[in-house]
């Protein structure tokens, strides 16, 4: 009779293979039986009063209580290697909490490692039950939307260097922070990168960063190796029970966002856009289907899409839609196929979050929702700003269910900006004109527009002079492609900024005002001597948008090298000039690498 194995006996045996074996190398056979929890990490804990030095995790006592799990086919897929117990937990899963991302991510490790047999729409309902009863708080989630976001950004929440070399040198930070775990199955996770990717024991074993050249810490000890500073963080920082999880558990049910709401979008270099969408649930379900449409702000133009999508946790929205185009007239035509990451409030009153496509997903709108319920509705104002001493400029305010009859005097813009009057309303549009006092009392600043207890905030920058320039992003990447790979494209856009009420760049009163018309370029950024980046890695063109050059050896290239490349991309003002009469300039910087050779993991939870 084949004995019955589970996930602990599996981390036991190959915790016993590795102390047999000493230093030497791991056959892989152990590895793919570890799965998700091998090479012991000889690091201490203190758990519930016990010193648990030198054992490995999966021999710890797991103390904390676990979240039961419910779900039949869950049980039934799960709970053949996960195995349960008398409260109705299942071993490992039961103490972790984690996004659709993180648990869809887990079934595929699951089926490649393990041999979990399950058939896609199995695995799409495991996904819902345990993104749903196992997933984040909405305070949890929305500090790491950018990471299903699919948004490239410097992460400023790293507490230290020991922490980023454990967690942060090959993925972003925000993957740990996806997901809730004890502190036993923190240390589970780190054995199981070390059985799985070579380079994370050299990682774990360092010393810590900060006293690396140090034989002898503060206290005459030796210093703490990256594993147990990151571990002892992840614990304190991602516990498995918090607060938020606790006020929020109670509070999950199927989301009720059937009806109409109000949409402002942005997307660098094509502008600003409004509208409306219409989401129709599934009776029955988590899922919907919606229909939205979209006007430009500066070119009229009218794009509708048609998609579907779900709700995990009652506020983590993943969907697809459509603008019905097959073949793409340019790589950001956002008539495609679009995949949709929203974060819907509690409340259910609004959602914000990036609807995104192209091969590296460089490509995105920014979205905002706001529901219409019968009162007025703001979401979003033109033009995109408004200097001081204007008079008669017109104000577009769009939205929903705007009132008609309203007098000047409903409508307000805050001190030194006096609305005239009302020059024509529509239920999804109101046109005001309004005058900006060149005086103090119209302050430099983003102001609120409100009307008859619609409140649209920092909608409308007021401004005197736009001080400096910007490029976004300031920072980015590219990728080469175009004869076996596709490329990775990167749109750039000039922003005027205000220094503010102080009259000093750099201060925290600074704030954009608008997108400037600019002329681009790409110069040298000289790292290496001699290898001449701008005349390889690709093309900018006059909107700022940036085309790589092709993968592969480039015989006309030094060495032969590929395309590859670090490069300056500069922004000149066409109009707006300095106080010395010389046009505003900024700049960025772009690196162009070779293409994504192999893609380790890509969710698709709503597909």
């Amino acid at each position: 009779m084949t004995p019955h194995v589970t996930q602990e006996s599996l981390s036991r045996r190959a915790s016993a293979a590795w102390r047999g074996l000493g230093a030497r190398r791991i056959p892989f056979a152990v590895m793919l039986l570890a799965g998700a929890c091998t090479v012991p990490m000889m690091v201490g804990a203190q758990v519930g009063g016990e010193v648990e030095a030198d054992k490995d995790p999966a021999d710890w006592v797991e103390r904390e209580a676990g979240i039961p799990v419910t779900d039949q086919l869950t049980m039934e897929k799960c709970g053949t290697c996960h195995t349960p117990d008398a409260k109705g937990n299942l071993s490992r899963i039961s103490w972790i909490r984690a996004t659709p991302e993180g648990w869809s991510q887990a079934i595929k490790r699951m089926v490649k490692l393990n041999g979990l047999s399950i058939e896609p729409e199995e695995a799409r309902q495991v996904v819902k039950y345990l993104s749903t009863q196992h997933g984040l708080a909405p305070e949890e989630a929305r500090s790491v939307m950018y990471l299903a976001e699919r948004r490239i950004l410097d992460e400023t929440n790293i507490p230290n260097e020991a922490v980023r070399q454990a967690c942060a040198s090959c993925h972003a930070f925000a993957q740990p922070m996806s997901s809730r775990r004890s502190k036993r199955e923190w240390a589970l996770l780190q054995n199981m990168h070390m059985s799985l990717y070579p380079t994370a024991q050299m990682a774990y074993e360092r010393p810590d960063p900060a006293h690396a050249g140090d034989d002898d810490g503060e206290d005459g000890k030796k210093p703490e190796k990256v594993a147990k500073i990151a571990l002892e963080y992840l614990a304190k920082a991602a516990p498995l029970h918090t607060p938020e999880w606790a006020a929020w558990q109670p509070r999950i049910r199927t989301p009720m966002l059937g009806g109409k709401w109000a949409v402002s979008a942005s997307l660098r270099g094509q502008g600003r856009f409004v509208g409306e969408m219409t989401i129709q649930p599934k009776p029955g379900s988590n899922e919907f289907t919606t229909v939205t449409t979209l006007r430009s702000l500066d070119t009229g133009k009218t794009f509708t899409r048609k998609g579907s999508a779900l709700a995990y946790t009652g506020f983590s929205w993943r969907g697809t839609s459509t603008g019905g185009s097959a073949a793409l007239a340019r790589p950001d035509d956002m008539t495609g196929t679009l995949r949709e990451t929203m974060w819907f409030s509690p409340d259910q009153t609004f959602a914000e979050g990036r609807w995104y496509w192209g091969e590296y997903h460089e490509f995105g709108l920014d979205v905002k929702l706001t529901r219409a319920l019968g009162a007025p509705v703001l979401a979003a104002a033109a033009p995109e700003a408004l200097k001081t001493g204007t008079k008669g400029a017109e104000v577009h305010l769009y939205g929903a269910d705007l009132p008609s009859g309203l007098t000047p005097g409903e409508v307000d813009f805050g001190a030194g900006v006096t609305v005239r009057k009302v020059t024509s309303a529509s239920p999804n549009e109101l046109v005001v004109t309004v005058d900006a006092d060149a005086d103090a009392d119209a302050m430099p600043g983003l102001r609120d527009v409100s009307l008859r207890g619609a409140v649209l905030q920092k909608a409308l920058p007021v401004y005197r002079t736009i001080d400096y320039l910007k490029v976004t992003p300031e920072t980015s990447l590219s990728h080469l492609g175009g004869i076996k790979y596709g490329k990775g494209y990167e749109q750039f856009a000039a922003q005027g900024w205000s220094s503010g009420a102080d009259g000093k760049p750099g201060t925290a009163d600074d704030f954009v005002v608008r997108t400037v018309d600019a002329d681009w370029k790409l110069d040298e950024f000289r790292t290496v001597t001699y290898d001449d980046d701008v005349s390889y890695v690709g093309k900018i063109d006059n909107a700022g948008f940036f085309t790589p050059g092709e993968e592969g050896p480039n015989p006309a290239r030094r060495f032969m090298r590929n395309n590859y490349g670090e490069v300056w991309v500069v922004a000149t003002a066409r109009s707006e000039k300095d106080k010395f009469g010389k046009p505003l300039a900024a700049r960025a910087y772009l690196v162009t690498t070779v293409p994504a050779y192999k893609r380790w993991d890509q969710p698709e939870v709503s597909q």
